[in-house]
């Protein structure tokens, strides 16, 4: 029998998280699966009021590197993206789409975020996926290289910047909330 799976969450810190297809299926390995995916990732996003540092979606399993939420708990918001996508993607006769748990690393430091997110945009070239991570389109690395927006609203460098550039119709900056740190 498995121990009770502790979680270091409201601690502040940013989480990198893996979560997998049911028996590490490539459940996810079609352009509508992704599609959905990101849709309702971005959806929980929003409602959960958490920011998106960085992830990737690949055909068995999808890599987080998220924030803290301002309402619930992590553990609720990642409950929900996956029913959420679950009610979405699983076909009839389908008995589970995503296995039970998920892998939660806290990440308390610049260069284990870099490593993180290095990590997960380099996970489609390493699995022969693609040639460059930028390749790949389900994942925030082409907002990294170039500012691109995606489904997925990315905390960034790219973002901190639009949000500074907004003005009103007065040509005064518009300082928009931000729910980074």
């Amino acid at each position: 029998m498995k121990g009770k799976l502790v979680r270091d969450q409201k601690a502040g810190a940013f989480h990198f998280i893996t979560f997998s297809c049911f028996h590490r299926q490539p459940l996810l390995n079609a352009t509508a699966a992704y599609r959905c995916f990101e849709h309702e990732f971005e959806i929980v996003r929003r409602r959960y009021e958490f920011v998106v540092l960085g992830y990737v979606l690949m055909p068995e399993h999808v890599h987080l590197l998220v924030g803290e939420t301002r309402i619930a708990s992590l553990a609720a918001a990642l409950q929900v993206l996956k029913q959420q996508t679950s009610r979405k993607l699983k076909s009839a006769g389908q008995a589970q789409f995503w296995q039970r748990r998920y892998y939660d690393f806290n990440v308390w430091s610049e260069e284990k975020r870099a490593e993180k997110l290095g990590y997960m945009h380099r996970n489609p070239v390493v699995r022969g996926l693609v040639a460059k991570p930028e390749d790949w389109p389900w994942s925030s690395c082409r907002h990294y290289l170039a500012g691109l927006r995606g489904t997925v609203e990315i905390e960034s460098f790219w973002t901190a910047w639009e949000r500074e550039q907004r003005r009103d119709p007065d040509g005064r900056r518009v300082v928009v909330p931000t729910l980074a740190r």
